[in-house]
């Protein structure tokens, strides 16, 4: 395995000083998704589905930043505003990942930033892996 770290950027905005994604070691660890709009740097601020939707969205495209995509993801960790929103939130996630069905945490927190309803991380495999 190589040693080599790769810091990937996006043009979306991070809401502090931490990469969206690092490459290291065959794995790509992406940091928490938030319902923001890439373009606008604007939260979504609609239904858990909505803000579940947008979240999956951007993870796909900072996955695709760093070479990889979903179906390469190995891991998530889903953070909640409300444990109630977990079954909207799974319909959604669903729709995204099919049959791919990483391995998973979903959890209630007390707080999230922008005070949004959901945020997601994954590790996936790097692209350029078999």
């Amino acid at each position: 395995m190589s040693s080599k770290i790769e810091r990937i950027q996006t043009k979306a905005a991070t809401l502090g000083p931490y990469s969206p994604a690092v490459k290291a070691n065959g794995f790509v660890f992406v940091s928490g998704q938030i319902p923001m709009n890439a373009e606008t740097n604007e939260i979504e601020t609609g239904s858990i589905e909505d803000q579940t939707d947008l979240v999956l969205q951007n993870l796909k495209a900072v996955l695709q930043a760093a070479g990889t995509d979903l179906d390469k993801v190995v891991k998530t960790t889903v953070f909640l505003k409300d444990m109630n929103d977990f079954t909207k939130m799974n319909d959604v996630y669903e729709k995204h990942f099919g049959d791919i069905k990483p391995a998973r945490a979903a959890v209630q927190v007390a707080r999230l930033p922008k005070d949004v309803s959901v945020e997601i991380e994954c590790v996936a495999v790097a692209g350029d892996e078999e």
